[in-house]
C-alpha cells in the first residue's frame, strides 16, 4: 500500500506528510547543516496504523536524504528500527 500513498514533502516545515481517510500522519526532520538530517519524530494516528504509513514516510525521507547527498541521524525510534530492519533484509538478500 505504501507505494500508492500521496506523500507530500513540506520543505519549509521540514516534514513529510500524508492524509489518509481524513487523518494526518507525518515525519519531522531537522537540517543540522553539514549535509545531515535528523529524523526525529514520526506520528501516525491510531485510525490508520498498521497500513504501512510510517514505513512510507520513512522511505520518502530516506530517499530524499539520499537524493540530496545527506547523511541521516535516526533520532526517532521508529526510523531507527526501520533502518535496522531494512539493513537486515538487505544483508539477508546478499
Amino acid at each position: 500500500m505504501n507505494d500508492a500513498l500521496p506523500i507530500h514533502h513540506d520543505q519549509a516545515g521540514h516534514q513529510f506528510e500524508v492524509t489518509l481517510d481524513g487523518h494526518r500522519a507525518y515525519l519531522v526532520y531537522m537540517d543540522l547543516g553539514k549535509q545531515t538530517l535528523d529524523l526525529y519524530r514520526t506520528f501516525v494516528p491510531n485510525e490508520i496504523r498498521g497500513r504501512g504509513v510510517a514505513a512510507a514516510l520513512a522511505a520518502a525521507a530516506l530517499a530524499y536524504a539520499d537524493r540530496i547527498g545527506y547523511t541521516v541521524i535516526p533520532s526517532c525510534s521508529y526510523v531507527e528500527s526501520y533502518l535496522a530492519k531494512r539493513d537486515e533484509e538487505h544483508n539477508a538478500a546478499s
